[in-house]
């Protein structure tokens, strides 16, 4: 009779579903009321506005410096005036004040020398000065189809190719011992905890120069966060409706070989955006030393996504498959910078890779468990890691540009 009369009570009450509802919209509500009336009781706020810009982009033609800024302080900041080098010249644009996360492009008539440092000051109408420095002016190349076409040939020359001939070596490993297997596992996940060290580092320096309006080095951090989340909830998904296998069965040797890929590819995207900036900017300079320190420092890559593949026999489409996974990210990333320039997107897209990279190092340390030990680091793994991370650091000493 209890139980029944439970029930009875049970289907009277409102779903959960319903309950949440109106709690959200409870809370949205005050919090509108907050916004809108909120600002009428507290007094009036005291002292100067604040007023930041950052300048996201500088775009130099002969005899004009272009700057796109981005309001990154709470208040709308009105320019009045500009001066390059303590000289007051002529501009055009920003004619309404640039408001918080908005942006706009200023024009400068200055006749720039080529090589040489400008200091270029924005002068706000309550007075302030805001300033930003071209350490060395050059021309900046303008974006056509050649360009393009070049920055399509960098990066089929820093990421796909040499991917594709670090895979070569699949055969090799497929002769190679269980000791020599651990190694070069671990190999891999010190290869890519230096990825995921320099993207890190990358993007934090990038976000401190788009000036922080999105959240500076916190961005590089959140968005690498979310990615880490995300991916592991999809892999989590996919392996749950997958036939049940050990460490060493083939699909489960697949999906890390994939994960590798992926991980290596959104890095290589965020190469790609380097690459693509810097030659947005006139900053690259293009020649052999970039492609050869760049292929050494990439081929490595190759040998991280078949080492979990040693075991198993892969066909060449699947192969191809996943080096151009992981190296065709360097042609949309090139591409993509050298039209765009956005250091906050560089940033966020960077976070992305570091993100990926950590999931792909968790997920490959899982097969490292020692079946005796039970232990992950052992001194064949310590090797490994170390050699990865010693190899990956001395091919990028070759990186120039």
């Amino acid at each position: 009779m209890l139980e029944h009369e439970r029930d009875e009570a049970s289907r009277r009450q409102a779903p959960p579903w319903l309950l949440g509802g109106a709690l959200l919209a409870v809370i949205g509500a005050v919090l509108a009321a907050i916004a809108l009336f909120g600002g009428a009781t507290l007094p009036d706020r005291a002292g100067p506005p604040v007023e930041q810009l950052a300048v996201e982009r500088v775009v130099l033609t002969p005899g004009t410096i272009e700057l796109t800024v981005r309001g990154a302080g709470p208040d709308p900041v009105s320019i009045a005036q500009v001066a390059v080098n303590d000289s007051f010249t002529e501009f055009r644009g920003a004619d309404e004040p640039v408001a918080r996360l908005s942006t706009a492009t200023l024009s400068i008539d200055y006749p720039w020398v080529d090589g040489q440092p400008y200091l270029v000051s924005l002068l706000t109408s309550t007075g302030a000065v805001i300033e930003h420095e071209i350490p060395i002016a050059v021309a900046t190349p303008p974006v056509a189809v050649d360009s393009l076409a070049t920055m399509v040939l960098l990066g089929l020359y820093v990421g796909v190719i040499p991917v594709v001939l670090g895979m070569s070596v699949l055969p090799l490993l497929r002769r190679a011992g269980p000791t020599v297997m651990r190694v070069l596992l671990a190999f891999t996940i010190g290869l890519l905890a230096f990825i995921g060290i320099d993207a890190t580092l990358d993007g934090i320096e990038l976000a401190d120069r788009a000036g922080g309006p999105f959240g500076g080095p916190a961005l590089v951090f959140l968005t690498g966060a979310a990615t880490f989340v995300v991916l592991n909830g999809v892999d989590r998904w996919v392996r749950a409706r997958q036939p049940r296998e050990g460490h060493g069965g083939r699909q489960a040797a697949l999906r890390l070989a994939w994960l590798v890929a992926g991980g290596i590819g959104l890095h290589n995207l965020g190469e790609g955006l380097a690459i693509g900036s810097a030659f947005a900017v006139g900053e690259l300079a293009v020649g052999a030393a970039l492609v050869v320190g760049f292929a050494l420092h990439n081929t490595t890559e190759g040998l991280a996504i078949v080492a979990p593949l040693a075991e198993h026999r892969v066909g060449w489409p699947r192969l191809l498959g996943l080096g151009m996974l992981a190296g065709a990210p360097a042609i949309v990333g090139a591409v993509v910078g050298a039209a765009v320039d956005n250091p906050t997107l560089s940033a966020a897209l960077l976070g992305v890779g570091v993100g990926a990279v950590a999931l792909v190092i968790v997920q490959v340390a899982a097969p490292l468990r020692d079946a005796t030990t039970r232990r992950i680091v052992d001194p064949p793994v310590a090797v490994g890691i170390v050699a990865g991370l010693a190899v990956m650091y001395l091919t990028g000493l070759l990186v120039v540009g």
